[in-house]
């Protein structure tokens, strides 16, 4: 793993706070929005193989691994392939 691939910048709580104090001095509409599976979304640019999860492991082939096209929630690459989706 590349860790200089898996950092997804964030915002800082002061400039989060700038910002609605300017907006509210300007009386501006401020809006919000959530992307429920957000991670679900990024696309991998290397190749990333995970172990069949428990629960679902095939009787015909337990020992197969799943290549990944998209990130996975636990993937260390998934806040900065969404990021590179948003970007």
């Amino acid at each position: 793993i590349d860790y200089n691939e898996t950092f997804a910048p964030v915002a800082r709580i002061e400039a989060i706070r700038l910002f609605l104090a300017y907006s509210a001095h300007k009386h501006f509409t401020v809006f919000q929005m959530d992307v429920k599976t957000a991670f679900l979304n990024g696309i991998l640019k290397e190749e990333v193989y995970d172990g069949q999860p428990l629960g679902f492991v095939s009787k015909q082939y337990p020992d197969h691994v799943y290549a990944l096209d998209k990130a996975l929630y636990g993937v260390k690459q998934a806040p900065r392939a969404w990021y590179d989706i948003l970007s």
